[in-house]
Parts: structure tokens; C-alpha cells; sequence
């Protein structure tokens, strides 16, 4: 049992780091690596503490809560961005990919990091940001000042159309405006497939693929345990430079983009999702591989079809080792059918694993804003949808992501509101306000405790974004004290899920729906563990008639009651049995 003890200066609650003894006794047997099916805790450091008082999060703040992290049951972190950067865009407008940004401390604060976390068994990722640079990286800087300078050909460069228009109609994914920009000096456009301040890198160019490479190993040589691809769809653009296609009113837009993003006015066939990418980023993998169990984590959205798109980035083993695709991030109310449908899609694209699940990051929200925030008829969900829906993430196949403070259910922060408008950051927010409010609502400070200003985050009179107020009630000490809180429910079911190898590296069989209630079972050995979930706001029953013996799990604090062979389950129920082996094996 996990012993939890007061850190009296924060008042936040830490796990004793002399008693490890929650790490899972079936971690160690299981098959295959701990990446594919692990849960990878994502903090954005900017966000996360600020150990220094200047109102944003540091390296040191990490380090300050990797007791947090442990007690929650996480097996891995990823830091966004934490390089020599601008700032324009958090950190993914990059200058120097091998240094760490002063904001955010030294190379020895992030050493130190890195040898705390292992200590305490976590894995540490690492966001690797190739698909641009900042324009004042220095790289940039030479390959504009002339045609026919040493990296003249290091990032994308077009010349005009003979009206002196850009070359084709790609859009950025920030603004949805034109994404070539004039460059005087060098009488040609340049691509940037996000920010003006972001240039795309040239992924044809040889150099440029070993300048990237040469930047991997060095983190890898530190002992980071995985890289973060960013925009890895977006690496390579079409080299003859075609205008992408209109997108007809009846065409499926990309997953994961508000209806209202100037982006899906194309079928964005040229600009990036390019298929060449699949075979330009072997030598990746293959740099990887030199270093025993580290993953690649690829980020493959801004796509039609993302869960088929990210399964042909894992394919095989020269490419990715997991990819995160963006099919829960639905734009309707989560159903049993649904949740079986996206299931059954990610069963059959990716037979041979490497999905890694998300429903709430830095750029598409929070778990709380999903899935319309209302069911079928209209009502907001209730907190007991959220339990359940951290039962179920919990029991899916492949590795999961969770957005840091997803855990304690924060909402998005209103703008305007808890956010004004001439506080937006978010450089996507501050283009497109109001139609578009940007991605500050989910970036917001954590929020450790309502007994702090600033709710804990930082002693600085202002913070980099403002801690809404509705966040306080949701604090970390605040939810630590109530068993049944969201953030213990997190809680238990990740230690829990941990001890259950049919969870932690099973397969899954059995998949149905059945009016509200979704159920599958997961196994591994001997081990087959029934899953099932009310997924309506009314009570339902799921027969278990089938089972030769049927073990019920209770420590999780689910209420569930049995009517003879039915077990009923109320609003947003959930139900997990040991079963026998053979119980339903020809369903």
C-alpha cells in the first residue's frame, strides 16, 4: 500500500519515495516492451510549476512533482517543448533543438530530472519538434540570405507564379490563411505550415534528414526513454508543389478539427499526408533501435482518417513504435455503439499494435470538453460519465495518453471569461479570435491547491495564463481528500490496472453493444477479465448467464448490484469480473 504523506510548503500530497512497493509485481513478466501499453502522463513544464516565481512552470517544477506522478500510477511523462525558443508558439518554434530554454532551467535541472524520475521508475519522453524551426533558428538564418548558400535548399523555398502570386493555395493549420510567405531577399516564398515564425524544413534534403538525426541521438545519448514525433504527417510535402483539391460539402472532415477551421475547406492531399513520409522516416527507427527500449511516439492528426493514417506509420517494425490518432475526438455524444465502432476500427488497423490513444491534449482540448460535453438528449454529462469513462479509457488495448490535469476534470477555461481576449497566448487563439478561441482553455496552471494564490502554481502575482477560479474546487489537495473524487478514481484504477495483465498486456475479444451498455472481455494467460459499461443515463442489465464462474471486482468503488444471473448497473455503471478461461471463448 502506498504510503501518502504532506509536503507542508505546498500542501500537496506526495508519495514517501522510501516505499515503492505499489510498483506492479506483473510488470516485469509481461510481453513485449512497456511502451505498448503504457500510460504516458503529457505536462506542458510552462503550465505545470513554477519554482522560480515568474509565473511560468520550469524543469524544477517537475522535479517537484514527479512524487505526484508516481502516486498517481503513471508509467511515463512527456515534456512538450522545453528547447531555446521564442516562445511563439510553447516552445514549438525552436532555435536551438540541443539546448534548454533559459525559462526553463539548465541541462543539469533537466539531468536531474531525468535520474529522479527513473529512481522512481518513470519513464521520461522527450518532444522532438522536426517539421520546423523557429525563423530565428540559425539554420534559417543562412538559408535566406541567399540561393546558393550552404543550406539554401534546408527548408522549403518556391518561386512565384508568373503574377508573382504564391505558388499553390496550402493553407497554414494555424490562421487557415495562405501558408507562403515573401521573402524579399531572396525574391521566393517559403513554406510554413503553422506560424509565419515557423518555416517548414526541407524532409527531400539529405542533410537536412541527417542534421535531424544527429539532434536525436544527442538526447538519446542523455537517456531519454522515448521521442514525441511532432506533425510527423507533415514531414513531407508534395514535391511538385499541386494545389490541394476543394473539399466537397458531403466530404468527411478531418478528425479532431472544429467545423469551423478555414483548414477543411481542402482535402489536404498535397500539403502534407504524404505516403513518401512512410519511407523517409526509417532512418529513425533505425537510429532508435540502437538504444533497448525507447519508443518513438508519432503525432498523426489533421486527417480524414487518422486511425488508418497512424496504424500505416506503426506498420511492421521500420517505422514509428506507437502513433496517436485522433478518432475519440469525435464532435458527438459517446454512445456504446459508437465507442464500439472506434474500438473495432483500431482493432483491425492496428492487428499488430502500436496505437496509442488520446482525447485530450495542448492542442485539441480537454477530456472534459469531448463528445459534445452532453449525451444523446441533450444533458450535460454528469461526474459520474467521467468515472466511468476513465474506466473504460483504462481498459482499452495499446497505450494511452492523458493531458495533465485531465485527471481532476477540469473544464476548459471560458474565453472570454476565465480568460480575456487580451490575454490569449495562443498564437492559432490571438489569429482567429472570436470565431476561433484558440487552445489556452486547456493550457491553463494546475491547479494544486484552493489554500495557495494562484492556486498553488506559482507565488508570482500573475501566472502566464490566469488559474480560473471554477479550477480551485478540483485542486489536486481538494480531490486527495475525497476517496471518491475523479482524481482517487484515476488513482485507483491505474494502480489497479497495473496488477492486471490481461489489461496492462492482453488482447481483447468478445466486443459488443447492446443498447447503452458496451462490454468486451481482455486476457492474457490464464488471466480473462469481463469488462462491461453503462454508457446511458438510465440503469442497465447485462446478462452473464454465459460465464462457468464470475468473480467480481470490488475495490474500485463501483456500485453495481445482481438480479439472479443479471448484473445491473446503474447510470454510467461500470462492471469488471475474473471469468473462467473458457467462459464465452466461442462468442
Amino acid at each position: 500500500m502506498v504510503k501518502i504523506a504532506e509536503k507542508t510548503w505546498w500542501r500537496v500530497p506526495v508519495i514517501n519515495r522510501r516505499d515503492w512497493q505499489w510498483e506492479d509485481e506483473n510488470h516485469a513478466t509481461k510481453d513485449g516492451e512497456w511502451w505498448q501499453n503504457a500510460v504516458i502522463y503529457q505536462i506542458s513544464p510552462w503550465s505545470f510549476l513554477d519554482t522560480d516565481g515568474d509565473g511560468k512552470g520550469d524543469l524544477n517544477g517537475v522535479v517537484e512533482r514527479l512524487d505526484y506522478l508516481a502516486s498517481l500510477g503513471v508509467d511515463a511523462l512527456w515534456l512538450t517543448p522545453i528547447y531555446e525558443s521564442p516562445m511563439q508558439d510553447l516552445g514549438y518554434d525552436i532555435t536551438d533543438m540541443r539546448k534548454i530554454g533559459e525559462p526553463f532551467g539548465a541541462m543539469a535541472d533537466f539531468q536531474r530530472l531525468l535520474d529522479v524520475a527513473h529512481a522512481m521508475k518513470l519513464k521520461v519522453i522527450v518532444d522532438q519538434v522536426w517539421n520546423h524551426t523557429s525563423d530565428q533558428h540559425p539554420w534559417f538564418q543562412e538559408s535566406c540570405s541567399s540561393r546558393d548558400n550552404a543550406k539554401a535548399d534546408w527548408y522549403v523555398w518556391a518561386d512565384p507564379k508568373p503574377d508573382g502570386s504564391p505558388p499553390n493555395n496550402w493553407l497554414s493549420s494555424f490562421t487557415g490563411k495562405c501558408a507562403w510567405h515573401w521573402h524579399e531577399p531572396r525574391q521566393q516564398y517559403y513554406l510554413s505550415s503553422f506560424l509565419k515564425s515557423q518555416p517548414d524544413l526541407n524532409w527531400h534534403s539529405d542533410e537536412v534528414l541527417a542534421a535531424i538525426l544527429e539532434r536525436a541521438k544527442f538526447w538519446l545519448d542523455l537517456g531519454v526513454d522515448g521521442l514525441r514525433v511532432d506533425a510527423v504527417n507533415y514531414f513531407l510535402h508534395d514535391d511538385q508543389l499541386r494545389d490541394n483539391p476543394p473539399r466537397p460539402d458531403n466530404a468527411p472532415l478531418p478528425d479532431g478539427v472544429p467545423k469551423d477551421n478555414p483548414l477543411n475547406s481542402q482535402i489536404l492531399k498535397y500539403s502534407f499526408n504524404r505516403p513518401e513520409t512512410l519511407e523517409r522516416i526509417k532512418p529513425i527507427r533505425q537510429l532508435v533501435d540502437q538504444y533497448p527500449g525507447v519508443v518513438t511516439l508519432g503525432e498523426v492528426t489533421l486527417c480524414e482518417d487518422s486511425i488508418a493514417l497512424a496504424s500505416q506509420y506503426t506498420a511492421g517494425t521500420e517505422r514509428l513504435h506507437l502513433a496517436y490518432q485522433s478518432g475519440l475526438l469525435v464532435e458527438k455524444p459517446m454512445t456504446a455503439e459508437l465507442m464500439r465502432d472506434i474500438l473495432q476500427k483500431v482493432i483491425d488497423c492496428f492487428a499488430d499494435g502500436g496505437t496509442c490513444w488520446i482525447v485530450g491534449n495542448h492542442d485539441y482540448g480537454r477530456l472534459r470538453c469531448r463528445w459534445t460535453e452532453k449525451d444523446i438528449n441533450g444533458n450535460p454529462y454528469p461526474e459520474a460519465f467521467y468515472r466511468m469513462m476513465a474506466a473504460l479509457l483504462l481498459s482499452l488495448p495499446g497505450a494511452f495518453c492523458l493531458w495533465q490535469g485531465d485527471e481532476l476534470g477540469l473544464p476548459v477555461a471560458e474565453i472570454p471569461g476565465d480568460i480575456a481576449p487580451e490575454q490569449i497566448r495562443d498564437p492559432f487563439g490571438k489569429a482567429l479570435y472570436p470565431e476561433v478561441v484558440g487552445r489556452d482553455g486547456s493550457r491553463t496552471p494546475m491547479p494544486w491547491t484552493s489554500e495557495a494564490p494562484g492556486g498553488g502554481f506559482t507565488t508570482a502575482k500573475e501566472p502566464w495564463l490566469p488559474v480560473p477560479e471554477a479550477h480551485l474546487a478540483r485542486s489536486v489537495v481538494a480531490q486527495h481528500r475525497d476517496a471518491r473524487s475523479l482524481l482517487n478514481t484515476w488513482r485507483r484504477l491505474l494502480h489497479w490496472r497495473k496488477n492486471q495483465p490481461a489489461l496492462a498486456a492482453g488482447h481483447l475479444e468478445g466486443l459488443e453493444a447492446k443498447g447503452t451498455v458496451l462490454a468486451f472481455r481482455r486476457y492474457y494467460g490464464e488471466q480473462h477479465l469481463l469488462c462491461v459499461f453503462n454508457m446511458g443515463d438510465e440503469p442497465a442489465h447485462y446478462d452473464l448467464a454465459g460465464y462457468e464462474r464470475c468473480e467480481a471486482v470490488s475495490q474500485l468503488q463501483f456500485d453495481v448490484s445482481l438480479d439472479g444471473d443479471q448484473v445491473v448497473l446503474p447510470p454510467y455503471g461500470v462492471f469488471f469480473a475474473c471469468i473462467e478461461a473458457t467462459s464465452h471463448r466461442s462468442a
